[in-house]
């Protein structure tokens, strides 16, 4: 094992996957990305035929500025999706529900009655129900940081009334918008199809079966398991930890805490076909424009590179940390999560990173 120290980046190579200068420029995009202070910490993992390469930039804290540790912790946000849209995908596969099921036929009184919204449509976010993270309600809203709010105990129930209060953006089926409201329901339904947590379905049906040690649900619990690097976010003009949050604000839509290698072997299970049917997994993988540039399937995004490669996974932000987890179909596989700081990410900054690892 290899130890370099280069500025703010702390390096750990293991197993060098194949045209090496690819690497070393994603390491010199992190370790700038820090200089510029748009990232206070960055942890990625590249996955390719069994060989796998790990760095960390940037610090656990901006304090101590002890170097990052690249099997650090991380909230993944939004990943939590196709964790809940797999579970969803193998309950239509053993029959216990159909995806045009409509949610009323399992999940009775959830939603206004008469309501034609069905499965798939919650998986995919053509139900037209609107973000309740989007509200702008204090304590209920992920785009406004309030230390004292987002620690509230939330319940489901509760952040499905905050998005049935707001008319929907559409009639079901009649468009496409993003909306964390829509897996709100769809960990509901998992609840009641199982008769238990949808945390206990995915541990027994993922994380167990994969050996994701490393990957929680943690519900209540604010804390996050160390090591990690802490999450700041801006507040009233200055930045501020946000590291700890009562994760229950997101639920089916983003609780999830994992590290790189569990997302990347979670990846590899998922879109090399052991976690559901080929029918299930070619329903996630059907993309269509679900606007702001978004291609949504069933608990799945494709993001394009300028080579042409097709890339599925899915994004996460949530105070203070935001993640990609994607994989390419010859098999290679991306971790990212980086600690959003006070400087300007550049708008090109993504692509450039899904370039120079899948081109």
């Amino acid at each position: 094992m290899i130890s370099l120290k280069i500025a703010a980046l702390s390096l750990v190579l293991t197993s060098l996957t194949p045209n090496d200068d690819r690497l070393e420029s994603l390491e010199r995009q992190l370790d700038n990305l820090v200089k510029t202070k748009a990232l206070s910490a960055a942890l990625v993992r590249v996955s390719d035929q069994g060989k796998d390469w790990t760095a960390a930039a940037g610090y656990r804290d901006t304090t101590s500025r002890k170097p990052a540790d690249p099997a650090g912790h991380f909230r993944i946000g939004s990943v939590t999706k196709t964790f809940v849209a797999t579970v969803a995908l193998q309950l239509a596969d053993e029959g216990k529900l159909k995806l045009d099921d409509r949610v009323s036929k399992h999940l009775p009184g959830a939603l206004p009655e008469g309501s034609p919204i069905t499965v798939r449509q919650l998986l995919g976010h053509s139900s037209g129900l609107f973000d309740y993270a989007g509200a702008g309600i204090p304590g209920w809203s992920l785009r406004d940081f309030r230390p004292v709010e987002s620690r509230y105990d939330q319940t489901p129930e509760e952040l499905l009334a905050v998005g049935l209060s707001k008319p929907p953006y559409f009639k079901p089926g009649q468009g496409r918008r993003y909306s964390n409201t829509n897996y709100v329901v769809a960990a509901m339904l998992i609840e009641k199809l199982t008769g238990r947590p949808y945390a206990d379905a995915i541990t027994s049906r993922i994380l167990r079966p994969l050996r994701l040690t490393h990957t929680s649900l943690p519900g209540h619990r604010q804390t996050v398991p160390r090591p990690h690097a802490r999450g700041y976010v801006l507040h009233k003009g200055k930045m501020v930890d946000a590291t700890r949050i009562n994760p229950s604000l997101e639920y089916g839509a983003g609780e999830m805490i994992s590290t790189t290698a569990d997302l990347s072997r979670f990846l590899d299970a998922l879109l090399g076909g052991k976690l559901t049917s080929a029918s299930g997994l070619k329903q996630m993988r059907a993309t269509r424009p679900a606007g702001d540039g978004l291609d949504y399937g069933l608990g799945l995004q494709k993001f394009g590179t300028t080579c042409g490669k097709s890339l599925y996974g899915h994004s996460g932000a949530i105070f203070g940390y935001l993640t990609y987890a994607l994989r390419s179909d010859d098999g290679r596989t991306l971790v990212l999560s980086g600690n959003p700081y006070s400087g300007a990410t550049p708008a090109d900054a993504l692509q450039k990173a899904l370039d120079t690892t899948f081109c």
